[in-house]
């Protein structure tokens, strides 16, 4: 079983007392969690504390440094910051999620994290068109020890494979990767949450381009429409939060 949320950490960097027996017994061991940020520092400092308050298992940090280096060296998608998986644990855990779909699979970077905030019993349904990335999430969740029965690793496109799920079926729903590849398909990936579920996009703000009007790019033109179909949809509760390359997370009311 995937281990629970990591023991809270006061702001000062310190454990609490009471926490000292929680520590004890917590199935395996964390990376740091950070320390407070330097007085006067800048968002870069204190997108640095984000990230090491997120504290990572040994497996999610073994999948980390495999995912950084194959897009170093294969040019594969970068994996989302441990600051943008805690958000995705605990969004998961908000809706108590028994049922999510990850539309790109990080190398198992994001599995990891959301399947942190899911209930013990929930199933992660894993897409992608690349079978080494998806070779890559499988042996992440092994090394984590999930039960192979919590996840689905599907091979295909967007196109191919969104069409064959259940409609308002999921909990959550969470896309990465360039958005020219499944922005088309927006009113699909919304059709397969459920009222009071939640559509998350990860990377909405990476380089600022999404702000520039000026950028033509598909990518750029792409999340343009992606935030606006979004926003105009009455259906729907968004925001975007400054976290990491950004996220843009729409509730379905309802």
């Amino acid at each position: 079983m995937f281990p629970g949320p990591a023991v809270h950490r006061e702001l000062t960097g310190w454990p609490r007392a009471e926490d000292a027996a929680r520590v004890a017994h917590y199935p395996r061991r964390v990376t740091s969690a950070a320390g407070p940020p330097p007085p006067g520092g800048s968002r870069q400092d204190a997108a640095g504390y984000a990230d090491g308050f997120a504290a990572e298992s040994p497996a999610q940090a073994a999948a980390r440094h495999r995912a950084v280096t194959s897009a170093e060296t294969s040019g594969t998608a970068e994996p989302v910051e441990p600051a943008v998986g805690a958000v995705l644990a605990v969004l998961a855990a908000s809706v108590d999620a028994r049922a999510v779909v990850s539309l790109g699979s990080g190398s198992g970077v994001t599995g990891l994290w959301l399947l942190r905030g899911m209930r013990s019993d929930g199933v992660l349904t894993v897409l992608d068109g690349d079978p080494a990335e998806l070779r890559a999430a499988r042996r992440a969740f092994g090394d984590a020890g999930i039960a192979r029965s919590r996840t689905r690793l599907i091979f295909g496109t967007a196109a191919e494979v969104l069409p064959r799920l259940s409609s308002e079926a999921y909990d959550l729903v969470t896309c990465s990767g360039p958005p020219a590849d499944w922005s088309e398909h927006l009113a699909v990936l919304l059709g397969l949450v459920r009222a009071g579920g939640s559509l998350v996009c990860c990377g909405v703000l990476e380089d600022g381009k999404i702000a520039d009007r000026s950028a033509r790019d598909p990518q750029s033109m792409a999340w343009r429409e992606v935030a606006r179909t979004v926003r105009e949809d009455e259906t729907l509760i968004s925001a975007v939060l400054p976290i990491g390359t950004g996220l843009l997370v729409a509730s379905k009311r309802r």
